[in-house]
């Protein structure tokens, strides 16, 4: 069952990404959307909204990533998730990586304003901070609703956790950081990546266990 949850979303994620990909390297439609809803945020930023925005970039740049990853790998191993704790090691860093050498193989240019509210010299799609942030909170989300067994935690976490993703896409395309293609793109890169990881754990633990019988 493992498998095949993974290997489908794996492949619908894939997909996802693959057309995204297409259209943005096109010049398709979606660029026309991107460059209209970049431009309206740019330009009806108003505060308390911007300094919350950056707030929440802000917490999950590479920085901020490395605390919460820190916090959640001491927490897996004094909770002797050993194999959580191989998933998280392999799929956060691993995703961040991926995403940067994607970028550089599309080297598509961030959005450009007269007056932006951040300045960032790298390249935008797709975005870094989704895609961390998609990585980690992805493979929260499959720990807490496969150890937790209580309904209502499993839902509680699993909403948390999505709020937290989309929050994090909105402040990069609030901020006028990414397109909104950038961090779609990043979410579904992050979803075929955290597929890979924590089917390829998953197999690894299984197999293992099956040894020792």
């Amino acid at each position: 069952m493992h498998l095949t949850v993974g290997m489908a979303l794996l492949l619908v994620s894939g997909y996802v990404f693959h057309e995204l990909a297409e259209a943005v390297m096109g010049q398709q439609a979606i660029t026309l959307l991107d460059v209209q809803v970049a431009h309206w945020f740019n330009a009806h930023a108003t505060e308390p909204y911007t300094s919350l925005m950056l707030g929440v970039s802000a917490m999950h740049s590479v920085a901020g990533m490395v605390v919460l990853f820190c916090l959640l790998a001491l927490y897996l191993w004094r909770a002797q998730a050993r194999y959580w704790l191989l998933a998280l090691v392999v799929s956060v860093p691993g995703g961040m990586v991926l995403n940067v050498m994607l970028k550089h193989l599309f080297q598509r240019t961030r959005p450009v304003f007269d007056e932006p509210l951040v300045m960032l010299a790298t390249y935008s799609f797709p975005s870094g901070h989704t895609t961390a942030a998609t990585c980690f909170y992805g493979l929260l989300v499959s720990y807490l609703v496969i150890a937790r067994p209580a309904w209502s935690v499993r839902l509680g976490t699993v909403v948390l956790c999505l709020t937290m993703v989309l929050l994090v896409a909105f402040s990069r395309v609030y901020l006028g950081a990414h397109y909104v293609s950038d961090v779609l793109a990043a979410m579904a890169e992050s979803v075929a990546w955290l597929a890979v990881c924590i089917t390829a754990i998953s197999t690894l633990r299984r197999r293992r266990e099956a040894k020792t019988i």
